[in-house]
């Protein structure tokens, strides 16, 4: 089991319990006794302790972690001594117990934070990184959000959802067509089609007055 919870969603309630998290190491912090690891993953960040006096040998594996590191780890949830209001999770910490390595990383190119030192061409290169920042993230599920109220007020207005084919017969139209080949019928091609027009006549002959798509 990767996870019984997610990083955003633990708070002093859940204090005490036996908890399975993965996710990205997104910092590590060491001081003397005590290492500190910020674990993130779409949800939000828990922070992780290894204790170097109780738990010696998991704390020098701990050390060895690099940024983005994927882990799953277990342990006991535990009160913050220093809360942190600008985190959900920022009134408990997880004693870990145990951790495996999920996925190694390569020292990312840029940081991923809200304020990243990579540049456009940069974080475009390697947007499957970029995507992890929380700006860019919360732009997304907000895109998410706005189109659900969208379909939402269309429903309510009786209005179809339906999904028309992205590949057509070429038609005569005054552009060039984007022809794609076809696997199955060699010398034969698909297009791309110019407007939805000739769906919308189906649809509106077949008795679909209101749809959207």
């Amino acid at each position: 089991m990767y996870r019984t919870h997610n990083c955003g969603e633990l708070n002093i309630s859940h204090k005490g319990e036996k908890v399975v998290l993965s996710g990205w190491v997104h910092k590590s912090r060491d001081l003397g006794g005590m290492t500190f690891i910020d674990l993130r993953d779409r949800y939000g960040k828990t922070q992780l302790v290894f204790n170097m006096e109780s738990k010696p040998g998991l704390c020098v594996e701990a050390r060895k972690l690099g940024r983005e590191y994927v882990i799953c780890v277990e342990g006991i949830i535990g009160e913050r001594s220093n809360k942190n209001p600008k985190m959900k999770t920022g009134d408990i910490e997880i004693i870990v117990d145990r951790f495996e390595v999920l996925n190694e990383s390569e020292i990312p190119p840029f940081t991923i934070e809200d304020e990243t030192d990579g540049g456009d061409e940069l974080r475009m290169k390697y947007r499957y990184l970029d995507l992890r920042r929380e700006p860019v993230k919360k732009n997304i599920i907000h895109r998410h959000r706005v189109a659900q109220e969208v379909r939402k007020y269309l429903d309510s207005k009786d209005f179809i959802e339906i999904e028309t084919p992205v590949l057509i017969k070429s038609t005569p139209e005054g552009a060039r067509d984007f022809v794609v080949p076809s696997r199955m019928h060699h010398g034969s091609f698909y297009a791309l089609p110019q407007s939805p027009q000739t769906f919308k006549q189906l649809l509106m002959v077949s008795g679909f007055d209101k749809y959207f798509q």
